[in-house]
């Protein structure tokens, strides 16, 4: 102990210094002003968010691009569960996060306070760890063991309540260290073993996914592939675990899979599973493999050890982390002689190439094939993409060329919303670094009000919001559900240009194919916030419609 004494909120906020927090998102709430007033003295940046979802899913994005928790605060029961969205994201994406929850003083407790929740039982099913701090004396061991809980074994999200009166309570501060996580590695017998079944293999494959890796782990795995010779696809939104333009990769495995690299893995007699957990999106729908016992050998290398069997049941498990493994699997020797396997990776990449290099057209003012196309020539390796859910993300699957780690912040769990607060973290994060964030016009519209945050905090980025004017990946499986009635998926929507350029930011307006070059360049050479308007349906919104046309036409469409 120092002997000096403090109170519960700056032992939180000297913990979270500590541990290398540069930032925190936030809606700020009366419940946890005393945190709020220690983060004005501190050097970690305070991004003030709009509402709570954009605040969690900012965090999140964090988590994912460095691999260190992000943190959110929020306030009492309406911001908690504003932020649920958020914390589900990052559990079923498993990524580091730490969500602060302010709370009612503690003598009211269990009388229905004000805003009074029980959190454990909310956020129980989705959190790692759910706890109320109950006195300032426990802050610095509890917050640290919030860092080593999110980031080991399956990382995810932790939630720790702060009662109100707790935190201007003082006790003495001690002596602060970073946590850390937990490596595993695997054991030698274990990689001999692999080392085996590669040598055996005909037909081998390699999936990645997971959270648990790094840049250094990435070009290690790649190195690995390369010895080898081995094929290597990505899981759903993993995709910058490997470099798309290695003659290794073999494309993504989730929402609107090349058919040839399903029929590939189908055909593989080897399945190399690397920190992924081969969810439904993944799987097709746990048909990809058999359940419990794949057709083909395989081999679930992952950092929890109850992931490992959980849904299949593996020839080889290897208790690791993907960091961890991918050290130990540079080491391993190829099989003596020719690769048997050579012309099966020749192939896979053949595939891939032919799956990704045809850029289709699409109906509509702007064909998104060559959207794609000149966005792939004028930016950077390192460029982030951020996007969230709906029909226009699959072409960022297909079509774009991830090149290095940290550069794909999307979520797993196929949220919609998530593609602009994401946005705003990674530019945030890494300010020397071109940053775009793809939203389809319902997406954009769940966290709009970011624009103001991003405009708040200096965030420069190029935001595309792709306008059709439906809930598209909805309206699609509804028509082939039930094709004689399309009910209540179309949108009505504001010129997204004009709602920018009145938070701000520069708003422009892509409404003709022939203009897809001069309106991305001119917003390449903003240095600053830009919104694109993509127009992708002719009965979308354009600049010069009225509202009244608008309610005329949407009352038509109804009658």
């Amino acid at each position: 102990m120092s002997g000096e004494r403090k109170t519960g909120a700056r032992l939180l906020v000297d913990t979270l210094e500590a541990n290398g927090v540069e930032r925190v998102f936030l809606v700020p709430g009366e419940s946890y002003l005393a945190v709020i007033d220690a983060l004005a003295d501190s050097p970690i940046d305070t991004v003030v968010a709009r509402q709570e979802s954009g605040a969690a899913f900012m965090a999140d994005a964090v988590g994912k691009l460095t691999g260190r928790p992000g943190i959110c605060m929020v306030t009492r029961a309406p911001g908690a569960t504003n932020a649920f969205a958020g914390i589900h994201v990052a559990e079923h994406d498993s990524t580091p996060m730490i969500v602060f929850v302010g709370q009612i003083e503690r003598a009211f407790r269990e009388r229905g306070a004000f805003q009074e929740m029980d959190f454990r039982k909310v956020f129980g099913s989705v959190a790692k760890w759910v706890a109320e701090i109950d006195t300032p004396d426990r802050v610095v061991e509890m917050v640290s063991r919030a860092f080593a809980v999110a980031t080991s074994g399956r990382p995810g999200p932790v939630v720790l309540v702060l009662p109100e009166d707790m935190l201007v309570e003082e006790a003495e501060a001690p002596a602060i260290r970073p946590a850390t996580a937990v490596e595993t590695h695997p054991g030698l017998n274990q990689m001999w073993d692999l080392q085996k079944r590669l040598w055996a293999a005909e037909r081998p494959i390699a999936i990645l996914g997971g959270s648990r890796w790094s840049a250094e782990a990435v070009r290690r795995f790649a190195r690995f592939a390369e010895k080898f010779d081995l094929p290597v696809a990505c899981s759903f939104r993993r995709q910058m675990l490997f470099d798309h333009m290695d003659p290794h990769y073999a494309g993504d495995v989730g929402i609107g899979i090349n058919p040839a690299l399903m029929k590939r893995i189908r055909a593989a007699d080897l399945v190399l599973l690397v920190e992924g957990r081969m969810a439904e999106m993944p799987s097709q729908g746990y048909t990809l493999f058999d359940i419990p016992f794949p057709a083909q050998t395989f081999v679930h290398v992952h950092a929890d050890a109850e992931e490992l069997g959980r849904v299949y049941r593996p020839d080889l498990a290897i208790h690791a982390s993907g960091t961890a493994f991918a050290a130990a699997a540079e080491s391993l020797e190829p099989p003596p002689g020719e690769i048997r396997w050579r012309d099966w990776t020749a192939a896979a990449r053949a595939d891939y190439l032919a799956w990704s290099e045809v850029l289709p057209d699409t109906p509509g003012p702007v064909r998104l094939g060559r959207l794609f196309a000149v966005l792939r020539a004028r930016l950077p390796d390192d460029v982030i993409i951020a996007n969230g859910a709906g029909n226009y993300a699959t072409w960022i699957h297909r079509f774009w060329r991830f090149r290095r780690w940290a550069t794909q912040a999307a979520p797993i769990s196929g949220t919609m919303g998530y593609g602009l607060p994401a946005a705003i973290a990674a530019a945030l994060q890494f300010p020397d670094r071109r940053v775009i964030a793809f939203s389809g016009d319902g997406c954009f519209q769940m966290n709009s009000q970011e624009l103001a945050t991003a405009v708040q905090s200096g965030a420069k980025f190029v935001a595309f919001v792709v306008d059709n004017g439906i809930y598209g990946t909805i309206r699609m499986h509804q028509e082939r559900e039930f094709p004689a009635r399309v009910h209540g998926t179309t949108l009505v929507n504001p010129d997204f240009a004009a709602l920018a350029r009145a938070h701000g930011a520069v708003g422009l307006t892509l409404a003709r194919d022939e203009d897809i070059e001069a309106v991305i360049d001119e917003a390449l050479a903003v240095d600053g916030l830009v919104l694109v308007h993509v127009l992708t349906s002719p009965e979308a919104i354009t600049p010069t419609t009225t509202l009244t046309e608008l309610r005329k036409t949407a009352s038509a469409k109804k009658g």
